[in-house]
């Protein structure tokens, strides 16, 4: 772990991530592509964060985003060779960072019901979900 450096993700990033995500990550969201993530980057520089080793080995991935009133958590994920290794827990402490550098005062995390191998992740840094709520969404695109 000590090699493992944190930095935000640049243009330059963009095919990369897009590539880690195709590997590491549990399921696909509507901006999984190229002008999402450039769209993302370009807003707001500081909310993805990467996760590498000094080989410039992509290790892993969360977008820390804050606008303004709160701390949305999402793509937290990591190279299936180098999990429960602490890269995740990593992560997480730096969008932590992040968002109280940014005024933040709660964090919530976007977990896939199904994905029962991230929940021990979640749960071993603090979050629990909230069962009264529920996810609404309405496409924009088709």
């Amino acid at each position: 772990m000590e090699d493992l450096r944190i930095r935000a993700a640049g243009p330059a990033d963009v095919d990369a991530v897009l590539a880690f995500w195709k590997v590491a990550a549990e399921g696909t969201s509507i901006s999984d592509d190229r002008d999402g993530v450039e769209r993302l980057v370009a807003r707001d520089p500081g909310a993805l964060l990467l996760a590498e080793y000094g080989d410039g080995e992509l290790a892993g991935t969360v977008i820390a985003g804050f606008d303004g009133w709160r701390c949305h958590l999402y793509r937290l994920a990591v190279c299936p060779e180098r999990r429960r290794r602490g890269v995740g827990t990593a992560l997480l402490a730096a969008a932590e960072e992040r968002f109280a550098r940014l005024g933040g005062r709660r964090a919530d995390a976007m977990v896939l019901d199904r994905n029962a191998s991230a929940h021990h992740t979640w749960r071993a840094a603090g979050y629990a979900p909230e069962p009264q709520w529920s996810r609404w969404v309405k496409p924009l695109t088709d």
